[in-house]
């Protein structure tokens, strides 16, 4: 009975111990390749012309999650969308990475709790995150941060963070004479990072972070989520942040917010303003996609929109050529001024093709007839535009 006690406590402890090396070691790669995943029928045809003129191109993309998963950014990954080898295989320029610090058990685009269980938490301790990640959601943005500071360190001649005008134009000035370098925007995905508290605004704005975005899936302390429990505005906090944000010289992201907090904003506003990766709800009528109308007062602020490139937002053709027809849309509707790229990489979404392969989407939309100056702005020079407004 004592032996087979103690080949039962064995046994135990070794299911446990396996159990562990399953959740630490294996699960959170896993996790990824499924919520990351790239399923279309490339590689796509790219024709002379169109390689060509993408690889002149000035490309940036507004919204990237990279860091909320388990993995080097600085090498060629088997999983995900997003790396700086395959941004330069795509001749991507300019990269914003936002730190996802909270996500709601069954998440959709209808009606969030945020006291719903949060998803981000057993991510975080699975992936071996500090501790002091598993309880703060401003943690969570530092440490995001942080990673990225790393990756730049590791990989100086291929990636710098951008956190001031004279940085964007030294990566701009970089890669005109011929480097590859890719310039990083760090940025939060919904402000209750801030965890209700103005001072952590001047933690993240220390650790790198340049854009906020006001929202995610649920109601904050700033007010309604396009995804939350009623259209609700700004609440005095959200002013004060929106405030803070336009003040300092950072990038307010209105993806995610109420239509009445976007409302609200461009009224409290003089800034040039982003919806950093949505669609265009006359092209593809969801709720997820705000309003032409709405969204045609937010870009009046001489700001843009980026096109997603997920299925949620284009109706379900993620191809080269559906993204494009999106956006061939988007550019009659906003102005050719107005749309830029936000694809959502490595969001949780399934996409078509991966960073790497975005000369396919200039071959796309020379197709679709944009012009060469309409698919400059597109691809990277209106996002520069505001990024040159707004950073000091």
């Amino acid at each position: 009975m004592r032996t087979f006690g103690k080949w039962l406590g064995r046994t135990i402890l070794l299911g446990i111990l396996a159990g562990a090396v399953y959740f630490f070691g294996f699960l959170p790669a896993q996790v990824e390749k499924s919520r990351n995943a790239v399923v279309g029928d490339g590689p796509y045809p790219v024709s002379e012309t169109a390689q060509e003129l993408h690889m002149t191109l000035t490309v940036g993309d507004w919204h990237a999650d990279s860091l909320l998963w388990s993995r080097d950014i600085t090498q060629r990954g088997d999983r995900g969308q997003v790396d700086i080898p395959r941004l330069q295989e795509g001749n991507v320029a300019l990269q914003v990475f936002t730190a996802v610090t909270k996500s709601p058990a069954g998440q959709n685009y209808d009606r969030n709790s945020a006291d719903a269980f949060d998803n981000i938490t057993p991510l975080a301790i699975g992936q071996l995150w500090p501790m002091r990640t598993w309880t703060s959601l401003a943690e969570r943005a530092i440490f995001q941060a942080d990673k990225l500071r790393e990756a730049e360190l590791a990989a100086p001649d291929d990636l710098m963070i951008i956190e001031s005008r004279e940085d964007l134009e030294a990566v701009l000035t970089a890669r005109a004479e011929g480097s590859k370098v890719v310039g990083a925007i760090l940025g939060i995905e919904g402000a209750h990072a801030l965890e209700g508290d103005l001072a952590n605004l001047d933690r993240l704005e220390e650790a790198g972070h340049r854009l906020i975005g006001l929202h995610h899936f649920f109601d904050n302390a700033l007010g309604g989520s396009l995804h939350g429990q009623g259209n609700q505005g700004l609440t005095e906090f959200g002013r004060a942040v929106v405030a803070e944000v336009e003040r300092r010289g950072m990038v307010l992201d209105l993806a995610h917010s109420s239509p009445r907090v976007a409302e609200e904003v461009v009224a409290l506003t003089d800034m040039p303003l982003v919806v950093s990766h949505s669609g265009l709800h006359g092209h593809c009528p969801v709720k997820r996609n705000l309003p032409d109308a709405l969204m045609q007062r937010i870009v009046a602020s001489g700001g843009t929109v980026g096109m997603g490139y997920w299925a949620d937002v284009t109706c379900g053709d993620i191809s080269p050529a559906g993204i494009a027809t999106m956006i061939a849309k988007a550019v009659d509707t906003l102005g050719e001024d107005h749309v830029s790229l936000g694809s959502d990489y490595d969001g949780s979404v399934a996409t078509a093709f991966d960073t790497s392969e975005l000369a396919a989407l200039t071959s796309a939309l020379l197709d679709k007839g944009l012009t060469e100056t309409q698919i400059r702005k597109v691809m990277g020079q209106n996002m520069i535009r505001v990024l040159r407004a707004r950073l000091n």
